[in-house]
């Protein structure tokens, strides 16, 4: 599963997941809520682009 960064620098890695937000880890990306927001600085998912 591929990881993706907030343009704050915060990566969301799918075997991690975000735990302190109820996401386990083995969430991928696309199967976050369309509610999730990035936990370092609150923006949406718009504003994380895949990491290569």
């Amino acid at each position: 599963m591929k990881k993706y960064q907030c343009v704050c620098g915060y990566v969301y890695d799918p075997a991690v997941g975000d735990p302190d937000n109820g996401i386990a880890p083995g969430t991928a990306f696309e199967d976050l809520p369309e509610d999730w927001s990035c936990p370092a600085c609150g923006l949406d998912k718009s504003n994380f682009e895949p990491l290569d």
